[in-house]
C-alpha cells in the first residue's frame, strides 16, 4: 500500500470516527441469557449496584469455584463472567488471564477489556466502548492458585499443573453455567500469560473431550514466549538508541552501554540474524539462556532511567511526572484499592477476609516455573491446531521488547517452515476509525501485530486496535 493510499484510508477512517465510529460497538445493554442451574444464582452480580459505579454495568456472575469435583477440594479460583452486549455473539466465549506470574485478571477486566473502564488517572469508572463483551461472553479468571482472591496453597510446579488446574476449574464452571457448553472458545492473555495460554491451549488440544468447549485460537500480547535474554537483553540498547529523547542518557553512560553490548554480542543482532526468511537457527549470545556475567544491560538501563526520571514507567516509556492515581494500586501504591473495599467484595461474592493485590507472591510450589518457554515446546503445535493465532506487541513496552518477540518468531518452526518467510511491512496495520496504527504480518496460521504508542498492556493503551485484532481472531473480520 502506498503512502497516498494509507493517507486516504486514514482520512476516511477519521470521518467514520467523528460520525460515531464502528457500528459494531455498543456501550450498554446485554443479550438475554439465563442459567437453569439454581447454583448460578449464588454468583449473580447486580450491575446497577456496583459500589462507586454510577451506571448500570449489566448482569454478571462472579465468585469462587473449586478446581475439581472432590468434596474435600480447598483450591478455588475466582472468576467474573459477563454475557455479550447487544451486538455480541452468543456462540462464543473469550477467556482472559493476566500474567505476572501472580497478577490478577480483574486488572484486565477493570483497566483493559471489560465493560467498565477505571484506568490510570481516571477519577471514576466509565463505560468502555471497546469492551470485548461487545464481541461475545467474556470470562476473567484469577489464576493460578495464589492469585488475587483465589484460595488454597499454591502447589503448581509447572505449566502442565497450571493447565490441569485451570481446565479442572472450567469443568466445574460449565457444570454451574451449563448453557455455555459447546461454545467456541478463545484463550487470551498478556505478559506471563505468554506461558500460561499456549500450555493451556495445548492441554485442551491434546484431549478435547475433557472440556465441552471448542477451542478456536489464542491471543497473547507482550508475551513471555522465550528466554528473558531474548525478550530484554539483546534488544535493550538498540531500544534506548531508538528512543534516545525519552531516556535522555548522558553520552558517557551510552558509551558504556554500547561497549557492553559489543562485548556481549548484542550489537547488530537484529541486522545480522533476523532475516526473512531465516538463514538458520538464531544464536543466543554466549549460548546461554541467561545473560553472561556483566551482560545484564536491561537492569542497568532501568536503574539509570529511574535515576533520571523517578516516574519512568517500564510498561509505557512515554510517562513522566506526575504519576497518575491508580484505583488498583499498580502505579500509586497509596491508593485505596477498589477490590479491597468490603462492599465491593460483598457485591462480587469475593472472600471478605482476603486482602487483594494486583500482583501477588509466587504461584509456583518452588517459586519457579520449571516449564520451558512455549516457543520451544507447545506454541508451534498450538498454532498448527488453531484456526488463528495472534501475537500482539506494544512498541512502547520496555518490560518485554518487541524486537525480542520478532527474534523468537524467526527462531520458531511451525507448519513446516522456520519463521516468517517475508518481512513485516511497516504501517501495514490499519484500524477502522483511526487509520494506520502499526505493523502486522500473517503467515501459516500466525498473525503478528506491533501497535504504535501502546505499552505492555495493549488493550488498555490501545483499546480500539485491540478490539479490531480480537475481531480478526474470532473470524468477525476476514483480513488482519
Amino acid at each position: 500500500m502506498t503512502q497516498q493510499e494509507i493517507r486516504a484510508r486514514q482520512l476516511e477512517a477519521v470521518k467514520r470516527w467523528q460520525t460515531g465510529g464502528s457500528q459494531n460497538v455498543k456501550s450498554s445493554g446485554v443479550q438475554n441469557i439465563t442459567f437453569t442451574n439454581p447454583k448460578a444464582s449464588e454468583f449473580y452480580v447486580d450491575g446497577k449496584s456496583l459500589p462507586l459505579v454510577d451506571f448500570d454495568v449489566g448482569p454478571s456472575w462472579a465468585g469462587l469455584l473449586p478446581i475439581s469435583n472432590s468434596p474435600n477440594e480447598t483450591r478455588k479460583l475466582f472468576f467474573w463472567f459477563f454475557p455479550p452486549g447487544p451486538q455480541g455473539s452468543l456462540d462464543d466465549l473469550i477467556f482472559w488471564t493476566n500474567g505476572g506470574p501472580g497478577c490478577s485478571s480483574l486488572a484486565g477486566l477493570l483497566q483493559e477489556n471489560g465493560p467498565l473502564s477505571w484506568s490510570w488517572g481516571q477519577a471514576k469508572p466509565t463505560v468502555n466502548r471497546w469492551s470485548w463483551t461487545n464481541l461475545s461472553s467474556v470470562l476473567w479468571v484469577e489464576q493460578p492458585i495464589g492469585t488475587g482472591f483465589s484460595q488454597g496453597v499454591p502447589d503448581a510446579r509447572n505449566e502442565e499443573d497450571v493447565s490441569a488446574q485451570l481446565v479442572g476449574f472450567m469443568q466445574q464452571f460449565l457444570e454451574v453455567f451449563s448453557e455455555l457448553k459447546g461454545k467456541k472458545l478463545y484463550l487470551a492473555g498478556e505478559s506471563y500469560a505468554g506461558m500460561y495460554v499456549p500450555y493451556i491451549a495445548n492441554y485442551i488440544y491434546e484431549d478435547p473431550t475433557q472440556l465441552d468447549l471448542s477451542l478456536q485460537g489464542i491471543w497473547i500480547n507482550d508475551p513471555v514466549i522465550s528466554w528473558f535474554v531474548v525478550h530484554q537483553e539483546i534488544p535493550a540498547v538498540d531500544f534506548v538508541k531508538k528512543h534516545a529523547s525519552i531516556f535522555s542518557f548522558e553520552q558517557t553512560f551510552m558509551n558504556r552501554l554500547e561497549e557492553t553490548a559489543a562485548t556481549c554480542n548484542y550489537t547488530g543482532y537484529m541486522d545480522k540474524y533476523v532475516t526473512y526468511p531465516p538463514k538458520g537457527l538464531l544464536p543466543l549470545p554466549g549460548d546461554s539462556t541467561d545473560p553472561a556475567k556483566g551482560c545484564d544491560v536491561w537492569n542497568d538501563i532501568l536503574g539509570h532511567a529511574m535515576m533520571i526520571n523517578p516516574a519512568f514507567n517500564v510498561y509505557r516509556i512515554w510517562d513522566t511526572y506526575p504519576l497518575p492515581w491508580d484505583v488498583l494500586g499498580f502505579l500509586d501504591t497509596q491508593s485505596q484499592v477498589y477490590f479491597n473495599l468490603t462492599d465491593v467484595k460483598e457485591a462480587i461474592h469475593a472472600p471478605v477476609n482476603t486482602e487483594w493485590f494486583i500482583c501477588g507472591d509466587s504461584v509456583f510450589q518452588s517459586d519457579d516455573d520449571s516449564s520451558l518457554p512455549p516457543a520451544f515446546t507447545v506454541l508451534p503445535s498450538v498454532i498448527e491446531k488453531s484456526k488463528r493465532t495472534v501475537i500482539v506487541h506494544g512498541l512502547a513496552d520496555f518490560n518485554l521488547i518487541a524486537d525480542g518477540t520478532r527474534i523468537t518468531i524467526q527462531n520458531m518452526t511451525w507448519n513446516g517452515l522456520q519463521g516468517f518467510q517475508t518481512p513485516i511491512a511497516n504501517d501495514s496495520f490499519i484500524v477502522d476509525g483511526v487509520g494506520a496504527y502499526g505493523s502486522m504480518h500473517s503467515e501459516r496460521g500466525l498473525t503478528y501485530y506491533e501497535v504504535a504508542l501502546a505499552g505492555h498492556m495493549v488493550p488498555e493503551f490501545a483499546p480500539g486496535p485491540s478490539f479490531q485484532i480480537m475481531q480478526y481472531l474470532m473470524g468477525f473480520r476476514d483480513t488482519p
